[in-house]
């Protein structure tokens, strides 16, 4: 498993690193300089920043959510959460991504969705992905080729913490 998600983060670097523009610049570095000039004028890091009227990019369009919060979808999420995001995302601190603890009340369930679905479309075209890149030192959030049921199950586990 360690062999795996070491290989997948060592292929999202060489990819982001590697698809670079034609001036010399990474597409990292890029993004860093876009997202310097559009959010100059916001102190509030991305991380911490509310955006709940952003639905992102990508298939999810609308997604409500009911009233009650299904405990079974909570503990295949949970489950999901420790075996394919714990390498990056630690519940109660920042780490190499941000901790989701509170996430629900930051963003969109569609944002979040469209995060674990897609998240190089989500970086190369939503403001705020590309802020958090930005925030947390490059470090893209791998593709774990989630299926909509199981990045669903996830949000779920978001709702509780």
């Amino acid at each position: 498993m360690n062999r795996v998600l070491s290989t997948t983060l060592i292929a999202a670097l060489f990819f982001i690193t590697a698809c670079g523009g034609g001036d010399g610049k990474s597409k990292i570095d890029q993004i860093k300089e876009q997202s310097k000039i559009e959010s100059a004028e916001s102190n509030v890091p991305a991380s911490e920043r509310v955006t709940l009227d952003n639905k992102g990019v990508g298939k999810i369009k609308d997604l409500p959510l009911s009233e009650t919060i299904d405990q079974e979808m909570v503990e295949r999420g949970k489950a999901l959460f420790n075996t394919n995001c714990s390498a990056c995302h630690k519940i109660d601190k920042r780490f190499i991504g941000p901790s989701p603890k509170g996430i629900m009340q930051r963003r969109s369930p569609e944002w979040i969705m469209n995060m674990i679905l897609d998240p190089q479309l989500m970086v190369e075209q939503d403001r705020c992905a590309k802020d958090l890149l930005v925030e947390f030192n490059g470090a893209a959030m791998a593709n774990q080729n989630m299926t909509e049921e199981q990045a669903r199950d996830i949000l779920e586990y978001f709702r509780t913490l």
